[in-house]
């Protein structure tokens, strides 16, 4: 293969030449958009389950804990719900814990150092 053809066998240069000798232009395969206008987050499958749960945390006071029903996760695996919940608050630093029965997943706020009772998030 030439030096500049790359595994795929797609070619690397970006010039073309016309019949006369100059170089020909060439589109894009794809489109193009200025970075300023493009989203730079990810808004992920759980997005709205784990905001929803952010913003009752943040509403309650610090000895209370969101009740979630597990019926109301639409059929999603709570396990995945922790998992988005967990890079969330992480992201936010907070610190939280989760607990499950047969019927909620609860979350609540902890403080740095305190054991809590839960699986322990943002550490």
């Amino acid at each position: 293969m030439a030096k500049d053809t790359p595994k795929n066998g797609h070619k690397i240069s970006s010039k073309r030449y016309n019949g006369n000798g100059k170089a020909a232009v060439v589109p894009t395969n794809f489109r193009s958009g200025l970075i300023s206008t493009i989203p730079h987050g990810r808004k992920g499958k759980h997005n709205l389950i784990v905001s929803m749960i952010l913003d009752d945390l943040a509403r309650l006071d610090p000895e209370k804990a969101v009740l979630v029903p597990l019926d109301s996760l639409a059929g999603e695996k709570m396990e995945n719900v922790r998992s988005a919940l967990n890079r969330a608050t992480r992201q936010r630093k907070m610190l939280v814990a989760t607990a499950t029965d047969e019927k909620y997943f609860y979350v609540w706020r902890t403080e740095p150092g305190k054991s809590p009772a839960g699986t322990a998030s943002g550490k």
